[in-house]
Parts: C-alpha cells; sequence; structure tokens
C-alpha cells in the first residue's frame, strides 16, 4: 500500500542521494519508484498528487528508472499513477516535517485485465458514431481542432488479432475546422491539395498487443501523394450490443504526423506569409465498428 510509509535516512547521511538538496521551509520531498510484476522498472508513468480538496499540486513521468521525486508542501495527498498495460494506481500519502524525504519504497503496478476481443471476421467502421479529428497549433500559439467529416473503414479481425488488417479512406475535402476560409485554404495546393489528391488512405501492416487492452497498430499513410509508416497508438474499448441489437466494438487511437514528411513545406510557407496551423499534428481517432452488412435504422 502506498500509505505504507518509511523514512530513508536524514539528508547529511553518507550516500543519501539528496545530500544537498535545498528544500523550502513548509515543503517535503516525496520520491518512489516505479515497477512492474517482475521487478523491471516503469517508464514515462504518469502520476499525479492532489491535495485532499481534488486539487493537483504537482504532476509528471517517471524516469528511465522508474523513479518519482517531487517536492510538495507538507500536508495529506493522494497520490495516482498510471501507464499503458497496467492497472491505475491510488493512495494516500503524507508529506510532514522532519528535514528527510517521506520514501514510499517501491510501488508494483498490476498488469490491466484484458477486455474479451471481437470475433473473428468482417468488420466496418460505423460512420455517425466514429470521428476522425486532429489538432494542431496556429503559428506557435493557440490549438485548431478539426474533423474529417467523410470516410469509410473495414477490419478484417482474423483467428488473432495479431493477424487482422484494417483500411481507413479518408474524404480530404471534408476537413472542417469551423471556419470557412480556413477550411478552404487547407483544401487548396498550399496544405491538402484536394483536386490532385482527392483522399488519404491507411493500411494496417501489423497489430502488436502492448497489454491490457493497449495495441499498437503500424501501417502505411499516403497523403498529398506520399506514403510514410506511421503508428497508431490504439486502446481497445470492448464490445456492446446496440440500441437495435446490433453488436459494436470500440477503439481509440492516436498518432502524431509532421506535415514535411508529406512534402507540405512549413519553411517555405513561412517565407509566403502563410501560417495557418502548425508543422505537428496530433491525429485522435475514435472508433465504433460492426460486423460488416449491419443494417441500421437509427445511426
Amino acid at each position: 500500500m502506498i500509505s505504507r510509509l518509511f523514512r530513508r535516512g536524514t539528508a547529511a547521511r553518507s550516500g543519501d542521494p539528496f545530500a544537498g538538496l535545498s528544500t523550502p521551509p513548509g515543503a517535503g520531498l516525496l520520491t518512489c519508484r516505479v515497477l512492474d510484476p517482475v521487478g523491471e522498472p516503469v517508464s514515462q508513468a504518469e502520476f499525479t498528487v492532489n491535495d485532499s480538496n481534488g486539487r493537483k499540486v504537482v504532476s509528471g513521468e517517471t524516469d528511465p528508472f522508474g523513479t518519482i521525486v517531487a517536492m510538495v508542501p507538507f500536508g495529506e495527498y493522494r497520490m495516482a499513477i498510471s501507464a499503458d498495460s497496467f492497472s491505475p494506481y491510488r493512495g494516500n500519502v503524507a508529506i510532514t516535517e522532519g528535514g528527510v524525504p517521506t520514501g514510499l519504497g517501491n510501488i508494483a503496478l498490476q498488469i490491466a485485465p484484458s477486455l474479451p476481443l471481437p470475433e473473428s471476421g468482417e468488420w466496418e467502421v460505423e460512420q455517425a458514431h466514429t470521428q476522425i479529428g486532429f489538432e494542431a497549433r496556429h503559428i506557435g500559439l493557440a490549438r485548431v481542432f478539426g474533423r474529417f467529416a467523410n470516410f469509410a473503414g473495414a477490419i478484417r479481425i482474423g483467428d488473432t488479432i495479431e493477424n487482422s488488417a484494417m483500411h481507413v479512406v479518408i474524404d480530404a475535402a471534408s476537413i472542417d475546422t469551423n471556419v470557412q476560409m480556413r477550411d478552404d485554404h487547407l483544401r487548396s495546393a498550399d496544405f491538402l491539395d484536394v483536386e490532385n489528391y482527392p483522399t488519404m488512405e491507411f493500411y494496417s501492416d501489423r497489430f502488436v498487443h502492448r497489454g491490457g487492452n493497449s495495441w499498437a497498430i503500424t501501417g502505411g499513410l499516403t497523403l498529398h501523394g506520399v506514403t510514410r509508416t506511421v503508428t497508431l497508438d490504439a486502446t481497445y474499448g470492448g464490445t456492446r450490443v446496440g440500441m437495435e441489437g446490433e453488436t459494436r466494438a470500440a477503439i481509440v487511437a492516436t498518432t502524431e504526423l509532421h506535415r514535411e514528411d508529406y512534402t507540405v513545406n512549413w519553411q517555405s510557407m513561412l517565407a509566403r506569409g502563410i501560417a495557418v496551423v502548425g508543422s505537428n499534428i496530433k491525429i485522435n481517432l475514435d472508433i465504433q465498428i460492426v460486423p460488416k452488412g449491419t443494417q441500421l435504422k437509427y445511426k
């Protein structure tokens, strides 16, 4: 339990890794290591420390050795740790006076249970309950959000998910950022050039299970006439029965694209005074699939 606290000795003790670290008055040092079930460090695990009112005090990620070191005011806190493929960990921690770190020792995360996988066969993307969205920086300031309104997709579930395949086609002209002038510019030759490249397509090469309900879907994305390999970080949401008795499965996935990889030259556009969206584009997919041929009255 995270509430089992112990002290590791004073900062003046020989060999203390925190010796010489100055702690402000009224603050204490919180330390621990995050490990997997076999004792290996979990790097880039996200942690959050909230106060008794639920307000976030500090957050961050573990280092390559699974270590968390945070300086927080004296008080009672709730700590949460999460990482891909692992069940979330939550517990209480008290930071008290005394001038020594509050050591939580090793926190072992447990592998997240896997949801039952969809049956093998042909499935298709159900457009009414699917969104293909994106976000980008606008000239380094606020974020621009958008989506593609028209698309189609199919997934063939094999005897194992690893033997599955996915194909998605997106109508490039259906881009929508809620600003007509910007959308028209994004459709132009400066960006998507929809007249010459009317669609974007993704063909998967492989599905890799990362543990729990986390998957990596790798494949080729063709955009602006160029094909590059991308990896979707996917989370499988399980299957449910819909309002019309149909079977549905849900997947949430993200990836990041760099426009220069697809011959959309950002530096050239800056030189010409064109600055609509930033160079890095985050893609967000919220997908529902149904067995191929499913007839739906209410979508």
